[in-house]
């Protein structure tokens, strides 16, 4: 053991040399997050390397959506895994406008208002669900009238980056730059109700999920070298370390979250848990941020577009 001294930061410098002196202060999470940086700076830079983005629907009902979008217009990383909700917000905040709220709202009071609570964000009930189906039903019907009856769920992202064109969204830039989105919970959200009801009108329509894990499999089977950069847990975050593990691991792995892993849940795995079941590398670069990626993604981008 050869410990360093705690070095104090000094501000007023640029945000990547801010987040490099949060390494050297010796205290707490700030070391993660220079850590999370300097494996994030050199992974982004491994030409041979496939960049994963994943992360839950929840933080694109906040201004954080600006900050993944930017990363997919950068073209920064080459596959996103995502929630469905991830498409209700993003195409919802696409037409209109989510309102900020606070967490001690009354939510019976807000129900009665036409509002629902996401958090501390206020959602208005007529921009979520039926404005999805007044949109998407014409969507809907266009490609069935075209003659797409089935398609996958990175096929059904791509076209909707088409049909919203706005470039505040996330759909709009990855389709423009042709990075897959793939959803493999697609049904759980107000765009996969849309996709189940017009199924109900036309039986031969469906979503193959089968075609997305081909796509998966095409993307790990041929890298020479993968990372991820995961923002909260669930679906996304298991199903990009659960396709990694079939080339031997990730060779980058940086993971935000709030939850904690005394639970046995993979929400709250640290990233080194991957190790044991072949998801992660043993000798990969990887950190977990205990952190709100609301609060710490905005300067962690910042600092990266600015080396970058």
């Amino acid at each position: 053991m050869n410990p360093k001294k705690v070095k104090d930061i000094s501000i007023g410098k640029s945000f990547s040399s801010l987040i490099e002196q949060m390494g050297e202060c010796g205290g707490f999470t700030g070391k993660y997050l220079a850590d999370g940086f300097g494996i994030l700076e050199q992974m982004i830079n491994e030409k041979n390397c496939v960049k994963f983005l994943s992360f839950p629907a929840a933080i694109i009902a906040t201004g954080l959506r600006g900050v993944i979008k930017e990363f997919v217009k950068r073209r920064m990383f080459d596959v996103i895994i995502t929630t469905c909700g991830t498409l209700d917000h993003d195409l919802a905040r696409s037409w209109k406008d989510y309102l900020q709220g606070d967490f001690a709202l009354d939510d019976v009071m807000l129900e009665k208002e036409g509002f629902h609570r996401l958090g501390s964000v206020l959602v208005p009930k007529e921009a979520y669900g039926p404005l999805l189906e007044e949109k998407l039903t014409p969507f809907l019907q266009g490609l069935y009238k075209g003659g797409v009856k089935s398609l996958s769920s990175s096929e059904l992202c791509k076209r909707l980056g088409r049909y919203v064109s706005n470039e505040s969204s996330i759909l709009y830039w990855s389709s423009k730059n042709n990075i897959p989105v793939i959803v493999p919970g697609i049904t759980d959200g107000a765009v996969g109700s849309q996709l189940w009801l017009f199924s109900q009108q036309k039986r031969d329509f469906s979503i193959d999920m089968m075609k997305d894990q081909q796509i998966l499999s095409d993307i790990v089977f041929t890298a020479k070298g993968t990372g991820a950069l995961m923002i909260g847990g669930g679906i996304s975050k298991h199903h990009t370390l659960w396709w990694n593990q079939f080339r031997g691991g990730l060779d980058y792995a940086v993971y935000i979250t709030t939850a904690m892993e005394y639970d046995g849940s993979l929400s709250g795995a640290l990233v080194r848990e991957a190790i044991s079941w072949g998801k992660v590398k043993p000798k990969a670069k990887q950190v977990t941020i205990h952190a709100d990626a609301t609060a710490i993604l905005p300067f962690l981008a910042a600092a990266l577009f600015e080396r970058l």
